[in-house]
Formats: C-alpha cells, structure tokens, sequence
C-alpha cells in the first residue's frame, strides 16, 4: 500500500483489483467512521460501479475480511522485520514498538477499523480476524519477554502476560490519544519517550 488507489481500477486484473479495493477502505476509514462506509462509497471511491466491485467480493463483510487480512499480513510481518537482528530483547520491543507505530501513522484507518471489528455485536470474520491478530501479536511478545527475562535483562519476577498486555495496550492507548486530538502524527512523536517509561518497568534493577 501507500501509493493512491489507481483511477483505472476497472482495468485492473482480479488480484490487483482485490488489493486496490482494500487500500480503498482503508483510505476511507481514514477520514470517517468505519461503520458509515458504504460498497457505494468504496465504489466510487474507486471509480467502479457496485457491480464491479461485487464481483471480487459477495459482500461488505468479505471486503472487512480482506482489509483484516491484509493488516494481519502487513503489520506481524513489519514487527518482525523490526526485531531480526536486534542485539537484546530490550531493543527487539522498542523496535517493534516504534514499528507499530511508524504503521499505525502511515496508515490511521487501520485502528479505527479494528476498533470498530471489536465493538460490533456477536460473532464475525472479520472481528475473530482482529482477536486472532491480537493473540498472535500477545504470543510474540511473550516469547520475546520471557527471552529477555530468561538472559537477565528484564525483571526475573516480571509478569509475562501482564506486560504483554500492558506493551499493546500502551500502544491502543497512544493511538486513542491521536484520535482524540485529531493528530495521527503524535503517534509517532511520542512514542519514544512512552517506551522509555514502559522499559524502566520491565528492566532487571542492578
């Protein structure tokens, strides 16, 4: 993604029309509430007519999955990109840390969509994508956690899960303060100074 969703999509072949649709939604979701986003509008964002976009997806909830699918590829690939190599498990977080959040800039509709997966009414897809994401991304850092506990470097009696919880749930919690301000770009200003206090609590005191 990243590039503007091509104006000749209906020229597009099947997989690039599929992708172009959900750079689409996720461009859309950007700038409006992702429950209000209608095919209509994703059609015509796209220069396509509802029929068009039907043929690549039965429904609206198809495309929700797609766009799930899509950010689950996109955004455990980019941490994991983020933590190969890093000389410690310290350094592995914040890298991943600082990735979440470089994604979650450059692309806002993103959490407001998975927001909104999570608070909708029963079961579907597209939500148990999202819980599905989530438990991947917890079981990472728990390995990688555990890790850092195991070598020294972080607190021998840390609470694993807990600061699992507590690195995504900080990263929800910028991400809500942006929203709230109206800044995407926040995000990513604070975000050094807001690990630097989570590794304070994690980190082995000598």
């Amino acid at each position: 993604m990243g590039c503007p969703v091509n104006l000749h999509a209906k020229h597009l072949p099947a997989d690039e029309r599929r992708a172009a649709t959900v750079e689409a939604v996720v461009e859309l979701a950007a700038t409006q509430n992702p429950s209000d986003i209608t095919t209509t509008a994703i059609a015509r964002h796209m220069h396509l007519t509802q029929g068009a976009l039907f043929r690549h997806f039965p429904s609206k909830d198809a495309i929700l999955q797609a766009v799930m699918e899509w950010v689950a590829e996109q955004l455990l690939a980019r941490i994991e990109r983020a933590a190969e190599g890093q000389p410690s498990a310290v350094a592995a977080l914040q890298a991943m840390f600082m990735a979440h959040a470089d994604f979650v800039t450059e692309h806002p509709g993103v959490p407001r969509m998975m927001f909104g997966e999570l608070q909708r009414a029963g079961e579907t897809l597209p939500k148990r994508m999202v819980q599905t994401l989530l438990a991947r991304y917890g079981e990472r850092l728990r390995r990688l956690i555990e890790q850092g506990r195991q070598a020294g470097e972080l607190d021998a009696g840390l609470d694993v899960e807990a600061a699992a919880t507590l690195f995504i749930g900080t990263i929800q919690g910028l991400v809500m303060q942006s929203m709230l301000a109206g800044d995407v770009g926040r995000i990513r200003r604070d975000a050094p100074r807001v690990f630097a206090i989570y590794q304070r609590g994690i980190r082995s005191t000598p």
